[in-house]
């Protein structure tokens, strides 16, 4: 089992308390102004306990994690989970920005590989993978309990971060993603937020190859805005699949003419659905809690936990 170690975030003291946590994600992409991102962020608090901020997520060429995790915390009072890919940085860059991290307040990271540049709008783009989502989660520990970087040289007042990882319910096969957390568990990995599931045989599948896993796991789910959407994420994303039935409600929603209609409706069929999801995850799985992808749907997450009744 990983060892206990002092919380120095709320995500942290929420986790270490047992209770069932819920996270949200907030993704600042091609812009240059955080009015979106701050009223996102506004419609999260209270509701989780932090949010995710993502780095360049699928290599779009948005806005990093850095800033907006920093004017968050400080304007809206959410706690940040900072995304940190090794997609773009060396290990100097990834140093320096958890130094900065630290200076800046921010106590959660999520350690991650990140995508090819391929896969996104900048495909030209050079890739770095100077480290792993592992070796960086290593460059962490070493920074939070040892108080220096990996050639072992000092750090003045070191700061102190809780490492999170990832992981994917939906790899086929399961077994190197299993040997993947294991190493991460070894390495010092405190919490671990999963790709998104749909459906409760899904969670359960993954908590029971995880068992011996001694790390809290909120398990990802992301509301659908539309069928459109819905049938995309079934089509395109591999180990995501929308549920036949739930994929039918949202398609004979979508033919609603009056858009007024159609939107409430979807929203509602939202709510019900992964309110439900996360009553059955709590009830059933040994999970730690949800991380709820709502990115410009933020005002669903409130509705959501409250249709659980965890609440």
């Amino acid at each position: 089992m990983s060892p206990q170690r002092p919380a120095y975030s709320d995500l942290m003291k929420s986790l270490n308390a047992g209770k069932f946590t819920f996270t949200g994600e907030i993704e600042p992409e091609k812009i240059g102004s955080m009015d979106e991102v701050l009223e996102g962020a506004h419609k999260l608090v209270g509701h989780v306990v932090a949010a995710n901020v993502t780095d360049i997520p699928q290599s779009f060429a948005y806005m990093n994690s850095l800033g907006p995790s920093y004017i968050i915390q400080q304007e809206v009072g959410l706690e940040a989970v900072c995304q940190m890919t090794c997609r773009d940085r060396n290990r100097l860059a990834l140093f320096g920005d958890l130094l900065a991290a630290g200076a800046m307040g921010i106590k959660n990271i999520l350690s991650l590989t990140g995508d090819h540049p391929s896969l996104g709008d900048t495909p030209e783009a050079k890739p770095v993978f100077d480290l792993d989502s592992a070796s960086l989660t290593h460059l962490i520990r070493k920074i939070t309990d040892e108080g220096k970087d990996l050639k072992d040289n000092d750090i003045h007042n070191p700061p102190k971060f809780h490492v999170g990882v990832a992981a994917n319910p939906g790899a086929i096969p399961i077994e190197p993603e299993i040997l993947k957390l294991e190493r991460k568990q070894a390495i010092g990995a405190e919490f671990v937020q999963t790709q998104v599931i749909y459906t409760i045989q899904e969670a359960q599948d993954f908590m029971n190859h995880i068992k011996h896993i001694k790390i809290p796991t909120l398990i990802g789910l992301c509301p659908l805005r539309s069928y459109k959407i819905a049938k995309w994420v079934t089509d395109f994303v591999p180990g995501m699949t929308v549920p036949d039935a739930l994929l039918e409600q949202m398609e004979k929603l979508s033919k609603i003419e009056d858009k007024p209609t159609r939107k409430e409706k979807t929203y509602l069929l939202n709510v019900q659905y992964f309110g439900s999801l996360v009553k059955e995850i709590r009830k059933t799985t040994q999970a730690a809690g949800c991380h709820i992808m709502a990115i410009g749907f933020e005002e669903i997450v409130k509705e959501i936990i409250a249709e659980s009744g965890v609440r």
